[in-house]
């Protein structure tokens, strides 16, 4: 197998950050959660990806679970292909208004780096943002339903608010 076009060979620098755990059982499938309390600005994992051809996508992984753990690269020829994220990668689950986890991709050394946006508690889960989703979010469900209970006094919750 030969090196794709547009990646320089050398060493690329791979971390993971102590304390993760992988949860088999969650309500949204498996996902990652912290076993200690991991700072905002900590680097979470460093994951090598596998960029597939378009064609590739189309005929093979578009029909199999992988594709449900693919993220959207661009293709060698400027079109737009997907990527198997090594590592843990795949496993953070997506939340709309939670997200604690940032990922940015480097087309250079074909990584994506993981990030904490804030101080993340032991037991929570990480999450990042899909962008676009093809699947219904149970995070906003939830969002939904506190927003129905909070309104259930006409007032959007004043009601509660105490004065004096």
């Amino acid at each position: 197998m030969t090196e794709p076009d547009h990646v320089e060979a050398g060493p690329v620098a791979l971390h993971r950050a102590e304390g993760l755990l992988l949860f088999l059982e969650t309500p949204k499938g498996r996902g990652i959660f912290a076993a200690q309390c991991i700072p905002k600005g900590t680097v979470i994992e460093v994951c090598p990806v596998l960029v597939l051809e378009p064609g590739e996508v189309n005929q093979h992984t578009s029909k199999t679970i992988l594709n449900h753990y693919t993220y959207n690269w661009p293709a060698k020829d400027g079109s737009s292909s997907q990527a198997i994220v090594l590592g843990l990668g795949s496993m953070f689950n997506h939340s709309t208004y939670s997200q604690n986890v940032a990922w940015r991709r480097d087309l250079k050394t074909q990584c994506v780096t993981y990030t904490a946006l804030k101080d993340i508690a032991p037991k929570e889960e990480l999450c990042i943002s899909y962008g676009r989703l093809w699947f219904k979010d149970a995070d906003a469900d939830a969002i939904d339903q506190a927003a129905e209970e909070e309104d259930l006094d006409g007032l959007g919750g004043l009601a509660r608010i105490a004065t004096s």
